[in-house]
């Protein structure tokens, strides 16, 4: 059984204006995404700002957020980290809170060896029962896992289940699902590419665009996986201007704008993220109204 299936949505730490989690906004903010259709929480990942809390925060986030979703719908737990202890840490205490699975980015900075990787996820998935999904975005990482490092892990660890594409490589993605028999989870990384990575085998998308409008993104793969093919197409060409503006700077700094500009108030990022500039701001604003949210 797959940990999750459709759209799973990259969910935002909200900040009060002192830069400290805003816990109530949390909880909103959950309730919003389960109304929306969305099928999966994804917290303390990248766009949740996991970088910049600190362990405790970290624990704490995950925690509150297993008990606000009450296991309606699953819970996958961002707990990479750049060493490997640390990694294990932050796996175990989401285990304990009850996280349903755990995204784990590849070691950044260290620009780890495709044997150092295969070492890095073999200790983790040896200390924990939960399903882990490996999160390869070189982008932001400096490494990517190869095709061959995926199989092997998926082959050998019975907990490593799936596999975060976000390496807009299409070759590389085709491989990895061919190596692995076409039964590793495998889950869009680019809200822009869902529909092509459906098309070799993905059930789903670990989504940024959710935050903004969750049904869209449900509805986008849950026709595809139902054989209608013409409504996920027409949904995913809907959010391509969207979707370029929530990366024309670093995310997840226009995402919690466009959340700001539509009254959610998730409040400011965390440095050395900062605001958006004014320019963007308004390009942004602009294809939100176009797209209905404004």
């Amino acid at each position: 059984m797959s940990i999750f299936e459709g759209a799973g949505v990259a969910l935002v730490t909200p900040m009060k204006e002192d830069g400290s989690v805003n816990y109530d906004k949390l909880e909103e903010l959950i309730e919003q995404q389960i109304e929306g259709g969305t099928d999966a929480i994804i917290i303390a990942g990248t766009t949740g700002e996991s970088a910049t809390l600190s362990m405790e925060e970290h624990h704490e986030v995950i925690k509150a957020a297993v008990s606000f979703t009450k296991h309606r719908i699953p819970v996958v737990a961002g707990t990479g980290s750049n060493e490997t202890n640390t990694a294990i840490q932050l796996t175990k205490e989401a285990e304990e809170a009850g996280a349903e699975a755990a995204l784990l980015v590849t070691p950044y900075y260290n620009k780890a060896t495709q044997r150092g990787l295969i070492a890095h996820y073999s200790r983790i998935a040896d200390e924990t029962k939960l399903p882990m999904i490996l999160y390869n975005v070189p982008g932001r990482t400096g490494t990517n896992i190869a095709a061959e490092t995926v199989a092997e892990l998926f082959k050998t660890k019975l907990n490593i289940v799936g596999l975060k594409d976000a390496t807009g490589n299409f070759e590389q993605a085709e491989k990895t699902m061919d190596l692995t028999d076409g039964k590793l989870e495998l889950y869009s990384g680019e809200d822009g590419l869902i529909l092509p990575l459906l098309a070799i085998g993905a059930i789903g998308v670990i989504s940024v665009w959710s935050n903004v409008a969750p049904r869209d993104v449900h509805d986008l793969i849950r026709s595809f996986l139902d054989g209608d093919i013409k409504t996920a197409r027409k949904l995913q060409f809907k959010g391509l201007d969207l979707v370029k503006a929530l990366f024309s700077e670093v995310s997840p700094g226009p995402v919690k704008a466009a959340m700001n500009m539509m009254g959610m108030n998730v409040g400011p990022l965390r440095l050395p993220l900062v605001e958006m500039e004014e320019k963007n701001r308004e390009a942004l604003k602009k294809v939100m109204e176009a797209y209905g949210l404004l």
